[in-house]
């Protein structure tokens, strides 16, 4: 729970602002916004004339309506505004909407077991009790397509870093940056990814909770973008069949008050031993977490041998082939240190994902997880004799595997609470029974002429 949420004095300060600013600005709408266990982000209008009643009661709202919520007999939800994350949303001009996002609570006024913002609350202050904060930089693909019909049309042809005339959408990038910097949302980098018609914006790092909020917004922003130029913008993880899928590379790291714990000044790889373990247990554990990361049936079309996805759990410095890899330390700037894990796709929920992320590195860091030795070679080279011996695993291969494994999991269970945990799985399985009795395009053309 980050500082804002255990100073009672401080939020109400914050409270105080934001329905000074809704009067001052005359906004006309607040839309408050949670997400429900996939991911989605839900939303209620209210008038500023509410907003008092907002902060101080919260807004009811039919539960058993929300993804992985309550069931009917237990219905009633309650949405409580942070007023920490209040913002005015500037693709609303004419109308002036702001926007926060809430806490789920019981009628009671307890934290909701099934709110991911909760999840995610519940294992930073896991974190903090062992003193240490969380801190998460995404960079996040995207595509661009002339609408959503089911055959993607691409916008351009161009490739990675390409600019115009190849990179035809610099200016809907320009326009998100823009949009995203209002939002009080800062962006490091963007560019035109791999694939055609793909691009990438890189965010400035920050807490974990206020890093899953702005994932939630970046989303948002950029297809409010896109819907403003007539064109359509996905996070499916793998929208084109010959070409690379779009991932959430998340970079990591713990601070112990202002010392990155994860840095050790001297070191070959630059890092700490708590870094070291870390990134053992996130290796050891991926395959149990990975329906969170990559939590769609599409999800692991994009985790296939040929593309730069990882499939293989192992760590390295410079090989791209890596499920974590070790960026080079800035020189001077120890608080650069981190580490990357790279399979994690955009259409994950980040709440959860953050969640079993950090889970496992604690869980690395606790028991100390001796870290193996660095893969610096190329992993196809290698033999699967040679690959277990060396203790790399194959991430789970279809959505089915990832399940499998994590419903093993003791530690996935402990980190999203048996809420979460329990209704996730039944979720998803019902994804892929249906994904199983489907006939695709591929079967057809290859089989229907032949047998």
């Amino acid at each position: 729970m980050n500082e804002n949420e255990s100073a009672p004095n401080g939020l109400a300060k914050q409270a105080d602002y934001v329905m000074r600013v809704v009067e001052e600005r005359g906004i006309r709408f607040v839309r408050l916004w949670f997400t429900d266990v996939q991911g989605f982000l839900k939303s209620v209008a209210i008038s500023p004339t509410e907003l008092e009643v907002a902060f101080s009661e919260g807004m009811t709202f039919d539960g058993s309506s929300i993804d992985g919520y309550a069931r009917r007999q237990e219905a009633d939800m309650v949405a409580k505004p942070d007023p920490s994350t209040f913002k005015i949303l500037p693709w609303r001009p004419e109308t002036q909407v702001a926007a926060m996002f809430c806490n789920i609570e019981t009628p009671g006024g307890a934290p909701f077991d099934g709110d991911p913002r909760f999840v995610l609350r519940r294992n930073l202050q896991r974190a903090a009790d062992l003193g240490y904060a969380f801190f998460v930089a995404p960079e996040l693909e995207y595509f661009y397509f002339e609408d959503s019909g089911p055959d993607p049309k691409v916008l351009d042809h161009g490739g990675y870093f390409d600019l115009t005339p190849l990179d035809v959408a610099q200016e809907y990038r320009r326009n998100t940056i823009t949009t995203l910097e209002q939002l009080g949302i800062p962006v490091e980098h963007s560019h035109h990814e791999v694939a055609p018609s793909q691009h990438e914006i890189d965010l400035r790092y920050t807490d974990a909770l206020t890093m899953a909020d702005s994932v939630m917004t970046f989303r948002l922003t950029v297809k409010e973008i896109a819907m403003e130029h007539g064109i359509y913008a996905t996070f499916m993880p793998k929208p084109l069949e010959s070409h690379d899928g779009s991932g959430m590379h998340a970079h990591l790291s713990l601070f112990d008050g202002d010392t990155n714990a994860f840095h050790e000044e001297g070191s070959e790889s630059g890092l700490s031993k708590l870094g070291k373990s870390f990134i053992a247990g996130i290796l050891h554990h991926a395959p149990e977490f990975t329906a969170i990361t990559n939590q769609w049936v599409n999800s692991y079309k994009r985790l296939v041998k040929g593309f730069e996805a990882p499939i293989y759990s192992f760590w390295a410095r410079n090989n791209q082939s890596a499920l974590v890899r070790i960026p080079t330390v800035k020189a001077g700037k120890p608080d650069s240190t981190r580490i990357e894990y790279r399979a994690a796709d955009a259409a994950c929920n980040p709440y959860l994902a953050f969640s079993v992320l950090l889970a496992a590195g604690l869980r690395g860091i606790e028991h100390n997880y001796e870290l193996a030795d660095e893969v610096s070679n190329d992993i196809f080279e290698m033999s699967p004799g040679e690959r277990e011996s060396a203790g790399i695993r194959r991430l789970p291969e279809t959505l089915a595997q990832a399940l499998d494994e994590m419903e093993k999991s003791e530690l996935v269970n402990e980190a999203l609470g048996d809420h979460v945990f329990d209704w996730f799985i039944r979720n998803k399985h019902e994804e892929w029974d249906r994904y199983q009795q489907h006939v695709s395009r591929f079967e057809l053309e290859r089989f229907l002429p032949i047998l």
